[in-house]
């Protein structure tokens, strides 16, 4: 996978892209942080400059995996989407290793999410057919309800080539959703204003689960607010590591 450590040696910021992007997502945030705070990304397998899967994998492992090869031993996370979801497993399940959260629009990976809803059967219909044109419209409609620019075009089909290159080789992280409340460490979760309803609330759940989480709406923005807010993104991190 590919990987970017900006190095040093305090706690570090983990970045957490989401499915329907790449960890080029976080260019926005990177430029406000502070010059000092170390920050680690890294494209999930088939996205960005990663090389597709050529066996079963979960996010979750390489998240993992990457902690210990930069040789960090706890870190803040911030995840976006299914990014989120990723973090909140981690939370969950090695709450040693995680300092602190920010959540943007989370997924979490056994939710019981509304499989009712439209956005299933025509997603699945559009993957099932290799469809990258339908599938990009799919997610400028869903995702980008603020409006495309080139930044959030080339998010979407980013995510969209690297969903059809991973070829149904990525695993679930581990059950989470029961063991929210679990959570100790500082929490903050954003929302959109123009989020997808099920993502708006799975994220209302999800805030209400953890003690203690703080949470924002952003007024005007949609799922891609690393793009769209990332000041805001900025001074949650900042919150959760003070």
């Amino acid at each position: 996978m590919w990987v970017d450590d900006s190095g040093g040696d305090d706690v570090p910021v983990v970045m957490l892209h989401p499915g329907w992007g790449d960890s080029a997502i976080w260019e926005p945030l990177l430029e406000l942080l502070p010059a000092d705070v170390r920050t680690i990304r890294f494209d999930a397998r088939g996205h960005g400059r990663s090389p597709a899967p050529t066996e079963p994998f979960s996010t979750y492992d390489d998240l993992v995996a990457v902690l210990d090869h930069c040789e960090v031993d706890q870190a803040v996370l911030i995840g976006c989407s299914g990014g989120a979801a990723t973090a909140l497993a981690l939370a969950v399940h090695e709450p040693e290793r995680v300092d602190g959260l920010v959540l943007v629009g989370p997924g979490v990976s056994d939710y019981p999410w509304d499989f009712d809803d439209p956005y299933f059967d025509t997603f699945t219909a559009l993957y099932d057919k290799r469809d990258v044109e339908g599938l990009v419209q799919l997610g400028r409609q869903t995702w980008a309800r603020s409006g495309v620019c080139d930044a959030v075009e080339a998010q979407l089909r980013s995510g969209v080539l690297a969903m059809i290159a991973q070829d149904g080789l990525a695993e679930m992280d581990p059950p989470t959703y029961k063991g929210l409340a679990t959570i100790e460490v500082p929490t903050a979760l954003a929302v959109g204003e123009l989020e997808h309803p099920l993502v708006t609330r799975c994220s209302m759940d999800v805030a209400a689960r953890i003690p203690d989480c703080s949470l924002v709406t952003v007024p005007g923005a949609d799922h891609l607010l690393p793009l769209r807010a990332p000041e805001v993104l900025a001074g949650l991190v900042a919150e959760v590591r003070d």
